[in-house]
């Protein structure tokens, strides 16, 4: 700890997980120094979807209700076949869903959610920005942590929490394991609601499933947009980044997929494309007096929707923890890893394993399409209930 009665803490990363750390450790009475290598703090991308589990984060870092004002409340969650159109399974979100789960099921874009926290970081006393500062190098010793940028300025506090991403500087000195390039190639657009076919106008995510590839939909911004993702096995050999796309690219991967479906692909404007990454789930994420959080301590692929919401959680925790250790951060970053670790390899596990299902072909296709023939609205929700049930209640699990 500092030699003054306030704990102090680095978060590396201003995205939606750096933004969150900062603003648990804030509320929890450190000061953080959040250092952001953009020139802004924002954030691109298009489309997320929020789990009730997200929700129970979101309130407890107290933005709940801003990202409530933002989202759209979805009906069910679909999956069709890609091929046949026809319906695979789904499920409802409504009343049903609310009462077990506590909270609803949400579709915002990623701008949103991002300023939904940003605002409450902004008007923290004891939070403060630093952009433009690519963090470099990590340092760890004599009862503090220190960073260091590209144009060699340090930044030295009682801890650091690293949110840097896929690419995490800080996972790097921390682990130093190597991030695993999936493969699976990721086309993100926004389509205008006039330019939408009126068919697949749906106030639900709707995945649809097709042979090494998928594509899903779902409504932002009080239905005046679409997001729309696709996503295929690269026949190339891909390197984790993001750059623009071409429509002609995408076509060439959804050969003898439905109409209905096909006909989403010829409606934006432009693309951006992400090559997919994630890493194997580790036992460990931090040393001392620096931890890591979201992309950095668990990168997943988007299968089960949950890398924000994963993110959301992380910072949840981290603040319940920092709260019972009464402002030890060292043990209280222990505490939080050890309250994470299980859960998000569970999910990066379980999102590698819907990966295969959604690109399912032959006769796996009809098996995938047999998994949820005559399941019940409560059969689907108990099926869920260890991922959206979380709360930041029960949320710590204690060392022993």
């Amino acid at each position: 700890m500092s030699t003054g009665t306030q704990a102090t803490a680095i978060v590396v990363g201003g995205g939606i997980g750096g933004l969150a750390a900062a603003l648990a450790l804030a509320r929890e009475g450190v000061s953080v120094e959040l250092l952001e290598q953009s020139p802004t703090i924002g954030e691109i991308g298009a489309g997320i979807q929020l789990g009730p589990n997200a929700f129970a984060a979101l309130d407890a870092l107290g933005v709940g209700e801003a990202a409530r004002r933002r989202a759209v409340f979805t009906e069910r969650l679909i999956m069709m076949d890609a091929v046949d159109a026809t319906e695979v399974g789904g499920f409802d979100v409504g009343e049903a869903f609310r009462a077990r789960f506590g909270n609803p099921y949400a579709v915002i874009h990623r701008a949103d959610i991002h300023l939904s926290i940003l605002e409450a970081v902004q008007t923290h006393p004891l939070i403060r920005f630093k952009t433009s500062t690519r963090v470099q190098a990590l340092e760890l010793g004599d009862g503090q942590a220190t960073v260091v940028d590209d144009q060699g300025g340090r930044h030295t506090a009682d801890a650091v929490v690293g949110a840097d991403g896929v690419k995490s500087v800080i996972r790097d000195t921390l682990i130093g394991d190597e991030a695993r390039v999936t493969g699976h190639v990721v086309y993100r657009a926004v389509v205008d609601e006039a330019d939408m076919p009126d068919d697949l106008k749906i106030n639900a995510p709707v995945v649809w499933a097709g042979p090494n590839c998928h594509l899903v939909h779902y409504p932002l911004r009080n239905g005046h947009q679409y997001n729309l993702v696709v996503t295929f096995h690269s026949r190339e050999p891909e390197v984790w980044g993001v750059r623009e796309g071409s429509k002609e690219e995408v076509l060439s991967y959804f050969e003898g997929i439905h109409p209905r479906p096909h006909q989403m692909l010829h409606r934006p404007t432009s693309w951006k494309r992400w090559a997919t990454a994630d890493r194997d789930p580790q036992p460990r994420w931090g040393l001392g007096r620096a931890t890591v959080l979201g992309d950095a301590a668990h990168p997943m692929t988007q299968y089960l929707a949950q890398g924000a919401c994963m993110a959301l959680e992380d910072a949840a925790t981290l603040g319940a923890a920092v709260r019972h250790a009464r402002g030890d951060l060292e043990a209280a970053f222990r505490l939080y890893e050890n309250s994470r670790i299980t859960r998000t390899a569970r999910v990066v596990l379980s999102t590698r394993a819907m990966g295969t299902l959604y690109h399912a072909k032959g006769v796996e296709r009809l098996v995938r399409n047999s998994l949820w023939v005559g399941r019940t609205q409560d059969q689907y929700y108990d099926a869920m209930q260890w991922l959206y049930g979380w709360r930041v209640e029960t949320c710590l699990k204690p060392l022993v």
